[in-house]
């Protein structure tokens, strides 16, 4: 018989491994960029083709953009950016207030 797990202890165990947190946090990212640019792109009234024809891209590069598939380049973002008619910035902040 096998020993049942629980999520979270397979959710501790896998995040134990090596580099599962920064994979975890690509996919984070991924995620929130992907939701920032489907917004903005709901926002216009536009669907994913168009977006897609304005950056020069295919509407299933978009879909997986937006469904944080993919981790982008900054060439990418820049893309959607002006297709968006937005700036694009990138920047560093602290990971925790200062006290």
């Amino acid at each position: 018989m096998t020993e049942q797990t629980d999520w979270e202890e397979l959710r501790q165990r896998r995040m134990a491994e090596p580099g599962a947190e920064e994979a975890y946090e690509a996919a984070r990212l991924a995620f929130e960029l992907g939701h920032a640019v489907r917004e903005l792109r709901e926002g216009l009234g536009w669907s994913q083709s168009q977006l897609a024809r304005a950056a020069g891209m295919t509407q299933s590069a978009v879909a997986r953009f937006e469904a944080g598939g993919t981790v982008p380049t900054l060439v990418v973002l820049e893309r959607l950016a002006r297709a968006l008619d937005m700036r694009l910035d990138v920047r560093f902040s602290p990971l925790a207030d200062a006290a």
